[in-house]
């Protein structure tokens, strides 16, 4: 078999918290080292999704009326990788959970349908927010269609010229979206002033999107964020929770690696957080987040207080950053040019749960071409990096002479993003590792916040 599926009945009809099984996480922080009340975040987000920020109960009960809305492609299929295994010669055995499946194609909608219901049932009438590659900001605005409300989305500049086609998705689904920065927000002006060239950033993109939400004097505009936040990951795990039943039909155990890309963490944790449940628990799993070495956030950031958002409106974060001002290069994984990185993945990794990968951009591309070739699918750029480190470890797998269960997040298709594909093909991409000047330059601009834990 190389399809393993599911019925609507056996959809999870809770979410995971991870919460409950790790240490406490480093709160959220003002600017002059207090810690943030849940009051203090309520012009941003709506109290009920703050309420599941902050929550440390290990299984949140799923909404039904969510649940009908996720029923229009969930569950999504476990496929095997038997084209991919046969080609590499390899004994490992690829699986793969199958995240395109969604009507905008990725596993952003888990998060964006959860988010987009409970601002509606807070009475809240508009979202804003920030988006990369585009899987967000489309994500978004397809539930924000679906339940009523408005949607605006600034768009990383950089991507907005890259990756026209997710605009159009987003206008199709009735939401406004800007290449960030802006003429539209304070924030968006004065950086355009200073730098009038730049690619963006997610950082700036959040700045712009915090500034609108805040800026309603109706009081019914919230901010929306993609991924980081422990609400976004706790919707997520539902990818990893039917992983878990589909791999008993398949009649494997638990998988001995686990490899997702990560950006800020969502598509990553939610299909390993159910399983780090059972590492926590004894099970002998090697857990493995992937980035760009353009973006090394994991691999060469350091864990500190950090603001979320170039502009500083965010409250600070505990995690690996690379400087609330980065400005990635222009790669064309756009999903993962983010300066910081989810708190609770970050505790995963200080807890030595997980262990982060950097990978190239030719060899991602590499490694997609190679998926296209034996598969058949062409990939997102930023799943890209989850296959590339698939490749590395079945590889490895032959060498060992060692049969293993290899199970990764396949996050979203690249249907969209053959502008990045025929610059590959042309030989017009080169690599893009991060300069240690650039990255201690922006790393200057953290070492003086207040509640700093570690620097690496």
């Amino acid at each position: 078999m190389r399809r393993f599926l599911l019925g609507e009945k056996d959809i999870p009809k809770k979410w995971y918290n991870l919460v409950a099984d790790l240490p406490p996480l480093e709160p959220p922080i003002t600017p002059d080292g207090k810690p943030i009340t849940p009051q203090m975040l309520a012009s941003i987000f709506p109290m009920n999704l703050i309420e599941q920020e902050i929550s440390r109960q290990r299984w949140i009960d799923i909404p039904e009326e969510i649940l009908e809305i996720l029923y229009r492609w969930r569950p999504t299929p476990l496929c095997r990788a038997k084209y991919l295994e046969e080609f590499l010669k390899t004994p490992a055995r690829i699986y793969y959970k199958d995240e395109s499946f969604s009507p905008p194609g990725s596993h952003k909608p888990n998060t964006a349908v959860a988010q987009a219901w409970y601002n509606r049932q807070f009475g809240i009438r508009k979202l804003t927010t920030e988006t990369g590659a585009g899987q967000w900001g489309s994500a978004l605005a397809f539930a924000c269609n679906l339940l009523g409300l408005e949607c605006k989305v600034y768009m990383v500049r950089i991507s907005y010229e890259q990756k026209p086609l997710r605009k159009i998705m987003m206008q199709i689904w009735n939401a406004d979206c800007v290449a960030s920065p802006s003429n539209e927000t304070n924030v968006g002006r004065d950086i355009l002033k200073r730098m009038p060239d730049t690619p963006g950033s997610l950082g700036i993109a959040i700045s712009e999107a915090v500034e609108e939400a805040i800026s309603d004097k109706t009081a019914k505009t919230r901010y929306s964020l993609g991924s980081v936040l422990n609400h976004v990951l706790l919707h997520q795990t539902i990818i990893g929770l039917e992983a878990k039943a589909q791999l008993r039909i398949a009649k494997e155990k638990i998988p001995d690696i686990i490899i997702g890309c990560a950006g800020g963490g969502s598509n990553f944790a939610g299909l390993s957080f159910p399983f780090i449940y059972d590492k926590i628990n004894g099970a002998k799993i090697e857990i493995i987040p992937t980035e760009p070495t353009a973006c090394p956030t994991m691999t060469r950031g350091i864990f500190a207080y950090d603001f979320g958002d170039a502009a500083c409106k965010t409250p600070l974060l505990a995690m690996y950053t690379l400087g609330h001002a980065f400005i990635p290069p222009p790669i064309h994984a756009g999903g993962l040019r983010y300066h910081g990185m989810a708190p609770l993945v970050c505790q995963a990794i200080n807890e030595g749960i997980i262990s982060a990968r950097s990978y190239n951009q030719l060899q991602c591309y590499e490694s997609a071409l190679l998926w296209a070739k034996t598969e058949g699918a062409i990939c997102a750029p930023e799943t890209s990096h989850a296959i590339a480190c698939v490749i590395e470890e079945a590889q490895k797998a032959k060498e060992e002479g060692k049969e293993k269960v290899i199970l990764f997040n396949y996050s979203g298709h690249g249907l969209m993003d053959l502008a990045g594909y025929k610059k590959y093909l042309s030989g017009e991409l080169t690599d893009y590792p991060l300069p240690e000047d650039e990255l201690q330059k922006s790393l200057r601009l953290i070492k003086g916040l207040p509640g700093t834990k570690r620097m690496r």
